[in-house]
């Protein structure tokens, strides 16, 4: 396999100060499946003229560790369509490294940057272009065997119980003259952490401000008083666990708790690691706000309105759903149930099977795979999803919003690769899907995961007694919005998700 990687894939991983342990472990990916390294001519010429002159001497002693492209290919009509929208060198080189990717002169692209990515879908391309945490996830999910950690789940743990000198910091230590001293102080305060056997992989510290509580004085534009959470410290590195979105759903549930007008977060963008997490924020309604000034340089702000609000996506509106949406019941086998809801556990079931190490578990966003005679689902759709098990056994454990269906799959391999990370099946699995019945091809519904419902969740013989549904659900099967309230009220619902 031949994977072109973009030029700053290449910097980052030649650097002599190497902060961004992603790369290493997405070079580690590369080695372990002997895909070859390849570099565009274009990408060697740009990094010839990178202003740091360091950068340029390093790149010149190892570009030997890449193949060079030695020729390029034709400029096809889809390509020179691309072309017409290039403003700049940058853009040239981006339509370029895509060319040769469309022209299967190489297998996939690795690169952060968004405008490739959304070239590439224009393409028809985008299943083989990955960004970094990507890749890694495409590679742990296909070869789970050559995985060299576990990924134990995310946990509070206090300031003082984590080492600083862990490799972790040292970016927050380089961009932070104060960040060691913060971190002593900070010694009796809470934390959220994921730790692998190679130390800690994700980190997160949030603080709820009340109104007139801080003076702001270094973010411009001025923040007016409200009620506000703060995303004082986080980070991820890449895992291929989806640990980026499990870390958003505990700072979604600790706005929810308190209640707050507002998140946001001060970051700086000089870094990878720093860009993609910006990424992930704007995916999930964050925007940017303005600058703070701080003695160590310039962070962006960026907020995220966390008043009770429908916006145009599911995501965007996330955690929030709407009360008059349609109500869909949906089945799932006890096997795999709590495999793909890890927080929707049972009393009967051990934690210690369901530590969060398979992509699916940790994400928010989710793959739904059917066969129901019902397709119609549409975007904004509620999805109770009813574990199978029997009269007493049977409970609607979960909460879910759709965010889209995907009907007439044309092919095997583009179903796999639209399942593979976040559902619950593995590749062989999903072949098996694929072909169990020739005339009944499987669809796939993409939701959100929202809540569960607390212990003891309502089994199948309350559901039939409160007169919600007369059996078990085959399938989707709509229930209408006073059946909808009924159930909500037996299972004490947290009424802070929904808008009326």
């Amino acid at each position: 396999m031949k994977v072109l990687l973009d030029t700053n894939i290449i910097i980052h991983r030649e650097a002599s100060k190497v902060y961004n342990q992603d790369i290493g472990l997405l070079f580690k990916w590369l080695d372990k499946l002997h895909y070859t390294k390849h570099v565009h001519p274009l990408s060697l010429k740009e990094i010839q003229n990178y202003k740091d002159e360091e950068v340029v001497r390093i790149m010149t002693i190892k570009a030997s560790n890449y193949f060079e492209l030695q020729t390029e290919s034709q400029e096809s009509e889809e390509i020179i369509e691309i072309r017409k929208f290039d403003r700049t060198e940058n853009d040239y080189i981006d339509t370029s490294l895509l060319k040769e990717l469309f022209n299967n002169r190489v297998d996939f692209l690795i690169t952060e940057d968004r405008g490739i990515h959304k070239k590439a879908k224009q393409l028809g391309l985008n299943q083989k272009t990955y960004t970094i945490d990507s890749f890694i996830e495409k590679c742990t999910s296909e070869y789970p065997e050559l995985k060299e950690y576990n990924v134990l789940s995310v946990k509070k743990e206090f300031f003082g119980n984590l080492d600083i000198n862990d490799e972790f910091f040292n970016s927050f230590i380089e961009d932070y003259a104060e960040f060691r001293d913060w971190f002593n102080r900070k010694a009796e305060n809470i934390s959220y952490i994921t730790k692998t056997d190679n130390g800690i992989k994700a980190f997160l510290y949030i603080k709820v401000e009340e109104p007139n509580s801080e003076s702001y004085k270094e973010i411009q534009p001025a923040f007016t008083p409200k009620k506000r959470l703060k995303i004082g410290t986080f980070k991820v590195q890449s895992t291929g666990y989806k640990l980026g979105e499990r870390f958003l759903k505990i700072i979604f549930d600790n706005a929810l708790a308190n209640k707050v007008d507002e998140i946001y977060v001060t970051i700086f963008d000089k870094r990878e690691e720093q860009q993609r997490l910006i990424n992930i924020l704007e995916d999930w309604g964050f925007v940017y706000w303005g600058i703070k000034s701080t003695q160590n340089g310039d962070e962006k702000v960026y907020v995220r309105s966390f008043l009770p609000k429908l916006e145009a996506s599911p995501r965007l509106s996330y955690p929030y759903l709407d009360r008059k949406s349609r109500v869909f019941l949906c089945p799932i086998k006890q096997e795999y149930h709590t495999d793909l809801f890890p927080d929707s556990i049972l009393n009967n079931e051990s934690p210690l099977d369901y530590v969060e190490n398979e992509p699916h578990r940790n994400a928010l966003k989710k793959v739904y795979i059917s066969r129901s005679i019902f397709k119609d689902l549409k975007q904004g759709d509620i999805i109770l999803f009813y574990r199978t098990g029997g009269w007493y056994e049977s409970v609607i454990s979960t909460i879910g919003v759709v965010e889209s269906t995907i009907l007439n799959i044309p092919n095997e391999a583009e179903f796999i690769e639209l399942c593979r990370k976040r559902s619950v099946f593995k590749d062989d699995e999903l072949k098996e899907w694929w072909n169990y019945k020739r005339y009944n091809r499987p669809f796939i519904v993409n939701f959100l995961y929202v809540d569960s419902f607390p212990k003891p969740k309502v089994n199948l013989a309350q559901l039939v007694k409160l007169g919600i549904i007369n059996s078990a659900p085959r399938g989707f099967e709509q229930i209408s919005n006073e059946q909808f309230e009924i159930f909500l009220k037996a299972a004490r619902a947290n009424e802070s998700y929904f808008i009326n």
